[in-house]
């Protein structure tokens, strides 16, 4: 009897350890990033350090995500949305709010920076920042100066939005976003109107502006201009500031002559924030917070800036980020550059749906 009772005694106490193992196992972190927006190792590091596998997933549009979290089951534990998104997605209430008891590292996080981001999420009760940049024109210089001579104004956003420019870009090619987010504000600054404008005039107006320009224009895209403007098959970009950091690296390790440049218009920009959120439907919010805490380490989050090109809100980082991204004016704004960009605000409904109508019919006219 006593040896049964041992034999199932350790029949139990195995099928413990086994479940318990089984269980281990199966903590599984599920990421929704943009591409190319993570040093690979660092997944790889905490799934070591921590016991946790992480399944990485990859969109390139703000839409994309945003379709996939207004679902209700987008089966992400972490998703990175842009500030402007993040901000229409905490009122349909997709998001977890914060608790910050388990984000021991937070205090590494630039309160400036901070106050910036309270614009789409007020108290900063629903999002962790991760990398910050603005929307610029990114060029070939020797093309640029072949179409428009030595003076071209590609500090300005003149070098895009006025006809006598753009048309002769046409011959190099010019991608932009395909944002209408981000674009339209452009185009509402150009033309002396407010970025955030809640007037649907103003969109016609936009609209009219981008018409004019529209045979110019190549194609919108929010990736693939980084590797054209990297081989050489586009001449200029309006994009992410540190897609053209990657697109400059990726063509000097190319090694195929092209050179890539960037210019933060003097008229000024957007300024975004990708964030790191918590989905109300995640199944591993507590393997969540333990990822993004890592995120939050100055060791940790310095060497991913440098591989995006990008710097980031953990102020505490800086002096780990290397100098050709904090000292570049066009990557990490100066104090000056910082007074004459914006956060863009979410539009009402009616508003946004005006706004998808300009868009889609700006795309579909060739």
């Amino acid at each position: 009897m006593v040896t049964m009772k041992r034999i199932l005694g350790a029949t139990v106490c195995g099928l413990t350890l086994l479940a318990s193992a089984v269980q281990a196992e199966q903590r599984e972190l599920r990421v929704y990033n943009w591409a190319d927006y993570i040093l690979p190792a660092v997944p790889k590091d905490f799934a070591a350090k921590s016991g946790i596998k992480v399944t990485w997933d990859i969109f390139d549009t703000n839409e994309a995500l945003e379709a996939k979290l207004l679902t209700g089951n987008s089966g992400y534990d972490v998703v990175v949305p842009s500030n402007v998104f993040l901000a229409k997605q905490i009122e349909a209430g997709v998001f977890q709010p914060l608790d910050r008891s388990k984000l021991a590292n937070w205090n590494h996080l630039d309160p400036k920076l901070m106050k910036l981001i309270e614009a789409n999420d007020p108290g900063n009760k629903f999002a962790v920042p991760y990398m910050y940049g603005t929307i610029l024109i990114g060029f070939n210089p020797d093309k640029v100066k072949a179409a428009l001579g030595a003076n071209a104004p590609v500090d300005s956003w003149d070098l895009i939005f006025k006809e006598e420019n753009i048309s002769k870009l046409k011959q190099c090619g010019v991608a932009l976003l395909d944002s209408p987010s981000e674009i339209l504000p452009l185009a509402l600054q150009h033309l002396g109107l407010d970025p955030n404008s809640k007037n649907p005039a103003d969109y016609a107006k936009a609209e009219a502006l981008l018409m004019k320009i529209r045979p110019y224009i190549t194609y919108f895209h929010s990736s693939k201009y980084m590797a054209d403007i990297a081989n050489g098959d586009i001449c200029v970009a309006v994009g992410y500031s540190g897609s053209f950091s990657q697109a400059a690296n990726r063509a000097k390790e190319a090694k195929n002559g092209v050179v890539v440049d960037m210019r933060l218009p003097k008229e000024g920009a957007p300024i975004w924030f990708d964030m790191l959120a918590i989905p109300k439907g995640a199944k591993n919010p507590e393997d969540a917070y333990t990822f993004i805490n890592y995120l939050l380490q100055p060791q940790v989050i310095a060497p991913v800036s440098d591989f995006v090109g990008y710097p980031n809100p953990n102020k505490d980082s800086m002096a780990l980020i290397n100098k050709e991204i904090t000292d570049n004016p066009n990557l990490t704004p100066t104090p000056e550059a910082l007074k004459t960009l914006y956060v863009v605000q979410p539009l009402p409904q009616k508003l946004e749906r005006v706004r998808t109508r300009v868009w889609t019919s700006i795309k579909s006219d060739k």
